[in-house]
């Protein structure tokens, strides 16, 4: 086993430094020597198997299992070295890969009910889990940073105006987010730029919190929440909105999802898409992912997406690349994680925080290392709705700059 262990990662690791020691105790060490050392023990000979033979989902349990130890360094810098080769997958691991693209469309069926339990798998987590590592606004999504040294509640900020800047939200006009989350843009939305908005979701736990904070903000009048299915929703909207819902939606049901919103949209209306994507062609989701954190999750490239918006009918005015933006919101997620980490296992247990732990971690470093962005994309049913240029884009952010300004509540001296 440590031949063959030693012989498959030379083969794959070409850049870095990684020692490795065996279960049996023998090291040695793979890459060019480039870059910070890392060094990572294999605590059982089960665990190495589990790795050989099917990589990208071995590695991930046996790392949260405790079978895989980093011992210089964290799981972050190894998965940095092991996501920056010159060949993404290793070579044994490529039968993997072509079976689970020819099933993809079977794992990415995502029916009402089975929307309904995937996103419970994720979503419907203890919610005190997610306040450990979001910003105060509970943003699951990608940030916006405007400058490098932004901190993620302010990047989170100029990412939701930012989005409204580019739907050209006006006083009154009726919003419909699809995947409203913790409701946090829904009521940006709705107290910034005034809209009235409809946040759709299924999840139970987001619902309720979206619907408490509307309360509690004194906008149940113009933000409030449902459980509903986006295939579900009547009536028309001037604005549709969706961040960070479309990758749950599949493949398979494209057509359908971008059918239903040219429905929706009025036919002076706008749509501001929001999604993780990929850049170079369609390919499966990673199976550790799509066991643990995202069942029927698909992060789809442009050339999937872009052909369902026209089969529709809908006109793409304008497509924006973010490109480490998510792996700066990951980063800063995976640091605040790790800053309350014994908070994660008292919640549940050492087993899902390790988990976890890798999760961000593997996410971060796939947008660092490989060719994951996010993209926008705006839509409108018919030419003219939008200016021809982008630069009415600033000029709606620094309106609702100054709107949020305005907003903020103005402190008093005390004894006032």
């Amino acid at each position: 086993m440590d031949r063959l262990l030693r012989r498959f990662l030379s083969q794959f690791i070409r850049r870095g430094s990684l020692t490795v020691t065996s279960a049996s105790g023998s090291k040695f060490t793979v890459g060019d020597g480039s870059g910070e050392p890392v060094a990572v023990r294999f605590v059982t000979a089960d665990s190495e198997r589990r790795v050989l033979v099917n990589p990208e989902l071995g590695l991930g349990e046996a790392y949260m299992n405790g079978e895989f130890v980093v011992e210089r360094g964290t799981i972050a810098d190894a998965l940095a070295i092991l996501l920056d080769q010159p060949d993404p997958l290793p070579q044994w691991a490529k039968p993997w890969w072509h079976l689970r693209y020819l099933t993809r469309h079977l794992k990415q069926f995502n029916p009402r009910p089975r929307s309904r339990q995937n996103v419970a798998h994720h979503y419907d987590l203890d919610g005190r889990l997610y306040s450990l590592f979001l910003d105060a606004d509970k943003q699951y999504s990608c940030a916006y940073f405007e400058t490098p040294e932004m901190s993620l509640d302010d990047a989170q900020l100029a990412k939701k105006r930012h989005i409204a800047a580019k739907l050209l939200v006006r006083n009154g006009e009726r919003v419909l987010d699809i995947g409203s989350g913790w409701g946090g843009l829904g009521l940006y939305l709705a107290e910034i730029a005034g809209a009235d908005v409809t946040g759709i979701t299924l999840s139970t736990e987001q619902l309720q919190v979206a619907n408490a904070r509307s309360a509690e903000k004194g906008l149940t009048g113009s933000a409030r929440f449902q459980l509903q299915d986006y295939r579900d929703v009547e009536g028309t909207f001037d604005r549709i909105v969706s961040v960070g819902m479309f990758e749950h939606v599949g493949a398979r049901f494209y057509d359908a999802y971008f059918q239903r919103c040219a429905e929706l949209l009025k036919e002076d209306g706008v749509m501001l898409l929001h999604s993780i994507g990929r850049s170079q062609g369609p390919d499966s989701t990673n199976p550790w992912i799509a066991k643990y954190i995202f069942p029927g999750g698909y992060i789809p490239a442009l050339s999937e997406v872009l052909p369902a918006i026209e089969r529709a009918g809908l006109l793409v005015c304008d497509i924006e690349i973010l490109r480490l933006h998510y792996a700066e919101t990951l980063k800063a997620w995976r640091e605040r994680f790790l800053a309350r980490r014994e908070e994660a296992v008292q919640l549940y247990d050492e087993r899902f925080a390790l988990m976890w732990e890798f999760y961000l971690a593997a996410c971060e470093m796939t947008f660092r290392k490989q060719a994951m962005m996010n993209f926008q994309i705006q839509l409108t049913r018919r030419q003219g709705v939008v200016p021809m240029t982008r630069d009415y884009i600033p000029r709606e952010e620094a309106r609702l700059r100054a709107r949020e300004g305005a907003a903020m509540p103005k402190l008093k001296l005390a004894g006032e």
